[in-house]
């Protein structure tokens, strides 16, 4: 064996111990990103961002389809995962929805609900580019951007009672994150600062690799808007840093991070869901959404007619195990109406556009971070706002639901559709989450008594994921 000199021995050393350091040096130069002053409390978030998506959700056309849906929220939960841990609040609630709209646009509510356009998926060049749009977004609700620019106004009038909603924060802002605003009826919106831009690419950025995922990808995001604007897409980024600028500080701050040898580009799940939103009829661009109204999501029960004779359920059960958070088994002569956040079902005759007269719902409703009680009173509140006929007819009792602690009401009033009194049971529960899981009961009042078995079987049967 040969042997080596002591000075051959210290240069390997040095060598050796210049490899290991590499990476801590390189990493040293990632920019450290600072959460802005904020006076608001965590709570304040959530409580704006839940009041923004219920508005949201009324004025625009929601995707309600369980492989695109799961799609999106395995690529949103990867990227939560990655959110550095003095930025994760866990009083937040990350939520992904797709918005039927053609705009290359994105936007996140204080709190963690996220809304992404088709036009986005349908133009991405891989699923990094999605990641890295929803990457961005996520940054601004990790580094509480709304309420910290709601901190920064001097005006008396920006507390938040007026503030509304600041949407601004989507990755293209501008005139969009207006009209959404708008649209939504939102009291007053603002733009994000360059400033909170420039952190949610870099914390974005830094999320990404974490994640998974190429950093360049966000970078990329901007070539491809630039392509879309030159085939006249409305130009959102005239009011935003320059995209060139965030294309070369994105991929600047890059060099710095950890990337995978081999980053999430292609999937198969990308893939069939982008060829799924490309066969579907063309969307349209929020602008038209706005000034043609009509906007909100389809009722799913839409086109059905009503009956005077509607049978009566089936002895018959049949499993539903369309949504990703229930089990449950229905008369088999039920018909099942599945949207993303819960599911309705009714016999022939006993749905159609103003909802059913005869049948079940169960779905999610977002918490409040309160107690089990407080979030069902909220949910009971929309309700009774929702459908104005209805009056409380009982008390908020205790009830367990699904092996939980639950709660139950009762509520009736003269049905627009059948122009009898509507008896409505609603029974909740909490989701390990946080948030509150519903059972609503609908009949007309005359035939609770046929319905009764039915309904108490169908409750017994839910099970819980």
């Amino acid at each position: 064996m040969e042997r080596i000199s002591i000075s051959q021995r210290m240069t390997v050393f040095a060598l050796a111990a210049a490899l290991v350091m590499l990476p801590v040096a390189a990493l040293a130069q990632q920019t450290q990103v600072v959460a802005p002053k904020n006076k608001y409390k965590v709570q304040d978030d959530v409580r704006l961002g839940n009041q923004a998506a219920a508005e949201v959700e009324k004025q625009f056309p929601i995707i309600y389809d369980q492989e695109a849906d799961a799609y999106l929220r395995r690529v949103g939960e990867r990227l939560v995962r990655s959110i550095p841990r003095r930025f994760n609040q866990p009083a937040f609630n990350y939520q992904f929805k797709w918005v039927n709209a053609s705009d290359l646009n994105a936007f996140a509510l204080p709190g963690g609900p996220m809304y992404v356009n088709r036009g986005m998926l349908q133009a991405a060049k891989n699923e990094g580019e999605l990641a890295g749009v929803m990457a961005h977004e996520i940054s601004h609700v990790a580094l509480r951007h709304a309420t910290a620019q709601a901190t920064k106004q001097s005006s008396a009038k920006n507390t938040l009672g007026t503030i509304g909603l600041i949407l601004g924060g989507a990755i293209l802002g501008g005139n969009t994150g207006a009209q959404l605003g708008a649209a939504a009826a939102m009291a007053w919106q603002t733009k994000y600062s360059r400033e909170y831009e420039t952190q949610s690419d870099t914390l974005g950025a830094q999320i990404m690799a974490d994640a998974g995922y190429d950093p360049h990808d966000l970078a990329n995001v901007f070539q491809t808007i630039a392509g879309e604007g030159s085939r006249g897409a409305p130009e959102w980024l005239s009011s935003h840093p320059d995209p060139g600028n965030r294309y070369q500080k994105i991929n600047r701050e890059a060099q710095y991070l950890r990337i995978s040898p081999n980053p999430i580009k292609f999937t198969r799940d990308f893939e069939r869901v982008q060829s799924k939103f490309r066969s579907m009829p063309p969307a349209r661009t929020m602008a038209q959404i706005q000034k043609q109204g009509g906007g909100a999501t389809e009722n799913p029960t839409a086109g059905g007619r009503y009956s005077r004779n509607v049978p009566y359920p089936s002895s018959q059960p049949k499993e539903y195990s369309g949504s990703s958070f229930v089990r449950v088994w229905i008369p088999d002569n039920w018909r099942e109406f599945g949207g993303q956040n819960g599911a309705q079902f009714a016999p022939e005759g006993a749905y159609g556009d103003q909802g059913i007269t005869h049948g079940m719902m169960i779905g999610i409703f977002p918490g409040s971070n309160g107690s089990l009680r407080t979030d069902t009173e909220n949910y009971v509140n929309e309700t009774l706002q929702g459908n104005s006929y209805l009056r409380q007819q009982t008390r908020l009792t205790s009830r367990s639901l699904a092996g939980r602690q639950g709660m139950t009401i009762q509520l009736a009033g003269q049905s627009p559709v059948t122009g009898s009194t509507e008896v409505v049971n609603i029974y909740t529960t909490r989701m390990r989450d946080g948030s509150l899981f519903y059972a609503v009961t609908v009949v007309p009042a005359n035939e609770a008594n046929a319905y009764a078995r039915t309904f108490n079987n169908v409750l017994g049967s839910i099970e819980l994921n």
